[in-house]
Protein backbone atom coordinates (compact mmCIF):
# COMPACT_ATOMS: atom_id res chain seq x y z
CA UNK A 1 0.00 0.00 0.00
CA UNK A 2 1.39 3.30 -0.83
CA UNK A 3 2.40 5.56 1.59
CA UNK A 4 0.48 8.51 2.68
CA UNK A 5 2.81 11.26 0.63
CA UNK A 6 2.64 9.25 -1.98
CA UNK A 7 -1.37 8.97 -2.16
CA UNK A 8 -0.87 12.99 -1.49
CA UNK A 9 1.15 13.28 -4.61
CA UNK A 10 -0.91 11.00 -6.24
CA UNK A 11 -3.79 13.22 -5.87
CA UNK A 12 -2.28 16.70 -6.70
CA UNK A 13 -1.50 15.25 -9.82
CA UNK A 14 -4.74 13.42 -10.57
CA UNK A 15 -7.74 15.20 -8.79
CA UNK A 16 -8.29 18.80 -9.36
CA UNK A 17 -10.38 19.01 -6.74
CA UNK A 18 -8.18 18.40 -4.04
CA UNK A 19 -5.22 20.23 -6.28
CA UNK A 20 -7.50 23.65 -5.63
CA UNK A 21 -7.95 22.87 -1.91
CA UNK A 22 -4.12 22.26 -1.56
CA UNK A 23 -3.54 25.26 -3.49
CA UNK A 24 -6.28 27.75 -1.57
CA UNK A 25 -4.24 26.21 2.05
CA UNK A 26 -0.84 27.25 0.82
CA UNK A 27 -2.41 30.80 -0.21
CA UNK A 28 -3.86 30.78 3.41
CA UNK A 29 -0.57 29.46 5.00
CA UNK A 30 1.75 32.50 2.80
CA UNK A 31 -0.87 35.00 4.23
CA UNK A 32 -0.80 33.79 7.89
CA UNK A 33 3.25 34.13 7.42
CA UNK A 34 3.10 37.29 6.52
CA UNK A 35 0.31 38.63 9.46
CA UNK A 36 2.19 37.02 11.78
CA UNK A 37 5.01 38.63 10.90
CA UNK A 38 3.57 42.26 11.65
CA UNK A 39 5.03 43.73 14.91
CA UNK A 40 1.49 45.36 15.85
CA UNK A 41 -1.05 43.90 14.16
CA UNK A 42 -4.59 46.01 13.90
CA UNK A 43 -8.17 44.23 14.77
CA UNK A 44 -8.64 43.94 11.31
CA UNK A 45 -5.41 41.51 10.68
CA UNK A 46 -6.32 39.81 14.08
CA UNK A 47 -9.72 38.96 12.77
CA UNK A 48 -8.56 38.05 9.11
CA UNK A 49 -5.88 35.57 11.04
CA UNK A 50 -8.57 34.30 12.98
CA UNK A 51 -10.63 33.63 9.92
CA UNK A 52 -8.02 32.28 7.52
CA UNK A 53 -7.41 29.97 10.39
CA UNK A 54 -10.65 28.55 10.91
CA UNK A 55 -10.74 28.42 6.64
CA UNK A 56 -7.55 26.61 6.54
CA UNK A 57 -8.71 24.08 8.63
CA UNK A 58 -11.69 23.34 6.83
CA UNK A 59 -9.82 23.05 3.37
CA UNK A 60 -7.78 20.27 5.75
CA UNK A 61 -10.80 18.66 6.44
CA UNK A 62 -12.00 18.33 2.90
CA UNK A 63 -8.77 17.04 1.78
CA UNK A 64 -8.43 15.03 4.52
CA UNK A 65 -12.15 12.97 3.46
CA UNK A 66 -10.91 12.66 -0.39
CA UNK A 67 -7.66 11.45 0.78
CA UNK A 68 -10.07 9.07 3.18
CA UNK A 69 -12.07 8.13 0.27
CA UNK A 70 -9.12 7.67 -2.49
CA UNK A 71 -7.42 5.30 0.27
CA UNK A 72 -9.98 3.35 0.38
CA UNK A 73 -11.16 2.84 -2.53
CA UNK A 74 -7.78 1.27 -3.56
CA UNK A 75 -8.03 2.87 -7.01
CA UNK A 76 -5.44 5.55 -8.26
CA UNK A 77 -7.43 7.86 -9.93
Amino acid sequence: MPNLEALKQDLLRTNETYRQLHDEHQECEARLAQLSQRSLPSQEDEAEEKRLKVHKLALKDRMEVILRQHRESGVSA
